[in-house]
């Protein structure tokens, strides 16, 4: 039994205000999230100690990081070992986090989607520039029995002076996930300010943590203990526990 699991947390019981979190880097060594099955194991342990009980966790699916469903798999594979090893009992599965570019095209047209349960797809932008086609592709998913939702929509800063772009996705049926993060202002004030944005425009249908290391959980913590963290709760009606059950 690993040391850090028998600790008590010196903060108070902590409410994330939802039991499944839908974007996370938690499986061990596949991209720029956890780097080990023991860094895993606490991620895991504390996002539980938040109240969580479901994880879908979504290892980056890009040119940067080809990870194919083989290598996604055995990644799943050794990290649900040590659940099972330090009796770590929690609903996990793995989706991915869909960069849009060929390398997604090409798992596409392939048919070698990881959806979540339901057919739920997280796709993201570049940071550099929006997707081409992305009106388009949304429509063909959906038209295709898909639900997508766009990752972290506050962190494109090319959208920031262009919120109308958020109404036209939002309205073709596209799912918003925002991260607590952000609404933390962790990523800086301007990604702040477009989080923000859509919580008053009523665009937020997830929260997640995008933990990627213990950096992000010490500060989603800290966070999640704050009024305004409720007072964001009040205003939200998230999707998050209607993702279909795991079994």
């Amino acid at each position: 039994m690993l040391s850090w699991l028998k600790s008590k947390q010196n903060k108070s019981v902590l409410n994330i205000g939802y039991q499944t979190d839908i974007h996370s880097h938690l499986l061990p060594a596949i991209d720029d999230g956890s780097d080990n099955v023991n860094e895993s194991l606490e991620l895991i342990n504390r996002l539980m100690a938040m109240g969580i009980s479901r994880i879908v966790t979504t290892p980056h699916i890009a040119e940067a990081f080809p990870n194919t469903i083989k290598e996604i798999s055995a990644a799943n594979d050794i990290l649900q070992k040590g659940l099972r090893a330090n009796d770590i009992e929690i609903d996990f599965r793995y989706s991915a986090e869909y960069r849009l570019d060929d390398n997604f095209q090409e798992h596409y047209t392939n048919g070698q989607l990881i959806p979540f349960p339901g057919n739920y797809l997280l796709i993201e932008n570049s940071y550099y520039q929006a997707y081409w086609g992305l009106n388009e592709l949304i429509f063909k998913l959906i038209n295709e029995g898909f639900h997508p939702i766009l990752a972290h929509p506050e962190r494109y800063r090319y959208y920031h002076n262009n919120t109308e772009f958020y109404d036209k996705i939002h309205n073709l049926g596209c799912k918003f996930q925002v991260n607590i993060l952000s609404l933390a202002g962790i990523y800086g004030k301007d990604v702040k300010q477009a989080a923000y944005h859509l919580l008053n425009s009523g665009y937020i249908d997830f929260l997640a943590t995008d933990a990627h290391h213990i950096r992000h959980i010490n500060a989603i913590e800290d966070f999640i203990a704050t009024s305004d963290y409720k007072k964001i709760l009040s205003k939200v009606n998230l999707l998050n526990d209607t993702i279909p059950s795991f079994k």
